[in-house]
């Protein structure tokens, strides 16, 4: 026998969500991978730079993956729980966590850092990634794209009207990096098939990126949670598309 709507939304509810690691939902979920690989590409460009810069952390797993780092390198995180995770993680490491708001300035001089990276930003400061990069300076970016997981955001919020569809859109960051005075090197962009095969593992989804749909709450969405729990049971795992674009922008010397 499976187990039921309840037993499986309150497993998720009281599951922790700090950091950015997504290993609870092993065999409950499954994404596919954008084919840039970018902890492998972040990994090549920070062996190479001398001081590096990781804007927006989180939990500062995706940094503590890689095999070497720049000799100088930070990282900020604007989430409490997510900065003392990433202290915990990436001090032992060599690395400066700085608390930081993700709200502009960012906290460091003119041209500190010859190489800045962020996976998944929230919101990209354009002019301050170019202000805070040296001349000749790169920023590397995997981020998300236009209606990511919607299948998902839609089915609790209804249809979505295009202007928010389209928001994050690629070709809005390059106008973006281009009017801050970067020149884009490299865009990317790929849809990608996820898959969630119980409820629990879509309510843990909403608790942890906390933005797909505002205010998500169980209480609140418990009807659309049952339905869609219903939906699975009934038809198989419930499919999505994730979409993510890898951008590289260089600062002219």
């Amino acid at each position: 026998m499976g187990r039921t709507f309840d037993e499986l939304v309150a497993e998720a509810e009281a599951a922790p969500t700090e950091g950015w690691d997504f290993s609870w939902l092993e065999g409950r979920a499954t994404e596919e991978r954008p084919s840039w690989g970018y902890q492998r590409t972040m990994g090549e460009r920070l062996a190479g730079a001398s001081a590096a810069l990781d804007i927006q952390t989180g939990g500062g797993e995706v940094l503590a993956g890689v095999r070497r780092r720049a000799p100088l390198t930070v990282a900020t995180e604007g989430w409490p729980p997510n900065v003392a995770k990433a202290t915990r993680l990436l001090h032992p490491l060599g690395v400066a966590v700085v608390a930081d708001t993700d709200e502009p300035p960012l906290p460091f001089a003119d041209g500190a850092f010859d190489l800045v990276v962020s996976r998944h930003p929230v919101r990209p400061w354009w002019t301050e990634i170019a202000r805070v990069l040296a001349p000749g300076g790169t920023y590397l970016s995997q981020q998300v794209g236009p209606a990511s997981v919607f299948e998902v955001v839609e089915f609790f919020l209804g249809p979505q009207p295009e202007e928010v569809r389209r928001s994050r859109h690629p070709d809005d960051a390059r106008a973006e990096a281009e009017a801050a005075g970067l020149e884009v090197v490299d865009l990317r962009f790929e849809r990608l098939r996820t898959e969630f095969f119980d409820i629990g593992a879509v309510v843990y989804f909403l608790r942890k990126v906390v933005w797909m749909v505002p205010g998500f709450t169980v209480q609140a969405h418990r009807d659309r949670l049952r339905a869609m729990h219903e939906l699975i049971e009934r038809e198989g795992p419930f499919v999505a598309h994730t979409t993510r674009f890898l951008i590289e922008a260089r600062k002219p010397e």
